[in-house]
């Protein structure tokens, strides 16, 4: 990557974008036609996910990139497709916490809403963790 070559002491993540399955496997063709070999980077995104994530295909992808030997990161897994994509991401994460949290009343005064708050955070993690069987 260019980016690399001019900043070689900041750490880039290359992020795969689609809409489909097949759009995911063949952006990771391009990086690899690129010279990127993507299992071998330590990290690798995988954007939109949040909104296709339970849909076959995609689930389909992310097996097939991570049985290539890619570490995936998933943005935006919402909790109800984190089951099927749990055992193929290194890591995932998600607005929904927060957004939940800023319709809650803050658990202290200086709390006005949850949306920042780090134990209402901690529940959602554990609820999570439960809902999903990652625990």
């Amino acid at each position: 990557m260019r980016r690399r070559r001019l900043a070689p002491d900041l750490p880039f993540v290359p992020v795969l974008q689609g809409e489909t399955g097949a759009d995911y496997l063949r952006h990771a063709e391009m990086y690899e036609t690129a010279g990127v070999r993507l299992a071998d980077e330590p990290l690798v995104g995988m954007g939109s996910v949040c909104r296709r994530q339970t849909v076959a295909d995609i689930v389909g992808a992310v097996g097939q990139l991570a049985a290539a030997g890619i570490r995936l990161h998933g943005f935006g897994v919402k909790t109800a497709g984190l089951p099927a994509l749990a055992d193929d991401l290194v890591s995932s994460d998600s607005l929904a916490w927060s957004d939940r949290g800023r319709h809650e009343p803050g658990c202290s005064p200086s709390h006005k809403t949850e949306a920042n708050c780090l134990p209402f955070a901690m529940r959602w993690r554990d609820r999570v963790l439960d809902v999903s069987g990652l625990r």
